[in-house]
């Protein structure tokens, strides 16, 4: 599978093209979602504040709720970033659903993942989706299914977001 720049999906069993993802069984990502313009600016500064690409933060933040700002996952997740539960009380956030709240949230706890992992992206998005304990259990990225395709999706998002910035 192959997203191009205007975020056009291509799938072909005979890839030419470097661009093409490997995606047995993987839901495509969500396309972008114009809503998602309006928190540009709001992600731009706080991925700056804690050190994150933005493109990567739009990512997560497009596959984790299609920038949904009231989304709510099954597990309990809220907001944006999906934020669990228990980094609502940690991060001390008062309204989960309020976009910079849970932004910062969610960056700064994408920040503090990429430093435990040394900037091994996949890792730390394996960590996000999954919880720094099973990663570190595992060694790597834990072999769940829906680990492994969240983190194919937010890769494939991410490199699309780079490459509309450039």
């Amino acid at each position: 599978m192959y997203i191009d720049d205007k975020g056009g999906y291509h799938f072909t069993d005979t890839p030419k093209s470097a661009d093409y993802i490997p995606t047995p069984h993987l839901e495509a990502p969500r396309p972008p979602v114009q809503s998602g313009m309006r928190y540009t600016e709001i992600i731009k500064s706080i991925a700056t504040t804690y050190g994150v690409r933005p493109e990567l933060v739009q990512a997560v933040i497009r596959v984790e709720s299609g920038f949904n700002p009231t989304a709510v996952s099954r597990a309990g997740a809220r907001g944006l970033m999906q934020i669990m539960p228990v980094h609502i009380q940690k991060h001390r956030i008062s309204d989960p659903f309020d976009p910079r709240q849970n932004i910062t949230a969610g960056t700064r706890y994408l920040s503090d993942l990429l430093k435990r992992y040394n900037g091994n992206l996949n890792m730390s998005l394996a960590a996000y989706n999954a919880g720094p304990s099973r990663v570190d259990h595992y060694n790597g990225i834990p072999p769940y299914p829906e680990t492994r395709q969240y983190v194919q999706k937010v890769l494939s998002c991410y490199k699309q977001y780079r490459r509309m910035e450039k």
